[in-house]
């Protein structure tokens, strides 16, 4: 049995002499498994289809639960984030972040449109467009991330606040208690939204937070978001 579906790589492993085990976001069967042979050969016709951030579709038969890519027509390999170092750690976030928020097999079709943007994004400095696809992918696995007024008095919050790991809000330190937070975390976050103005500074503390976040969420750190962080 084959069929054809819509695909970004989050990850590949070496197998053997000349294939890849690849780890595919798939638009209609969520985070497979599939084996690519032959494509570590320098003129591989599949090579394009295993690379890091490669978004294809992918014709893949299917036999007794293992999946095996037979052919691929490239949509976009994203080629000018592997030229600059903090571009590619962005987008390795971005995948890392899809496989670590998806169970195998889990269908989320909204995610996958929020990483192939994303991706689409990151020239320059992708900071912001970072912390804006962290904080959809975190609202699209259940944990968003609240960055208006206090939500428990209703005022608006500027100068020293907490947030509240459980809840992914900013509180007011009259209102509760939580990780200290910076105001220029708090406007970076918002500013990724589109209200307001964020800096650098915030950018990487808004990071910096986010990360510890997922972390709590979901007891899974994000090694290439460090990585990130360290470059900017």
């Amino acid at each position: 049995m084959e069929f054809k579906t819509d695909a970004l790589v989050l990850r590949t492993v070496d197998y053997g002499e000349n294939d890849k085990m690849v780890t595919l976001f798939t638009a209609d069967r969520g985070k497979i498994g599939v084996c690519m042979k032959g494509v570590k050969k320098a003129n591989a016709k599949l090579k394009f289809a295993a690379q890091p951030f490669a978004f294809s579709e992918y014709v893949i038969a299917e036999r007794a639960g293992r999946y095996t890519v037979t052919a691929a027509a490239l949509h976009d390999g994203f080629y000018g984030l592997r030229e600059d170092v903090t571009a590619y750690y962005a987008a390795a976030c971005v995948c890392e972040t899809c496989d670590k928020l998806l169970l195998e097999g889990m269908v989320n079709g909204a995610l996958l449109v929020e990483a192939v943007s994303a991706l689409g994004t990151f020239d320059g400095q992708p900071s912001r467009a970072l912390i804006r696809f962290l904080l959809n992918a975190l609202a699209l696995a259940g944990y968003p991330v609240e960055a208006g007024n206090c939500p428990v008095c209703g005022r608006a919050l500027s100068g020293r606040m907490a947030f509240d790991m459980r809840s992914g809000s900013f509180l007011c330190t009259d209102c509760g208690e939580g990780a200290p937070a910076s105001e220029s975390t708090y406007l970076a976050l918002r500013a990724a939204r589109g209200t307001g103005e964020g800096t650098a500074d915030g950018e990487k503390r808004a990071l910096r937070l986010l990360s510890a976040y997922f972390t709590y969420q979901t007891e899974e750190e994000l090694s290439s978001l460090g990585q990130y962080i360290s470059l900017i």
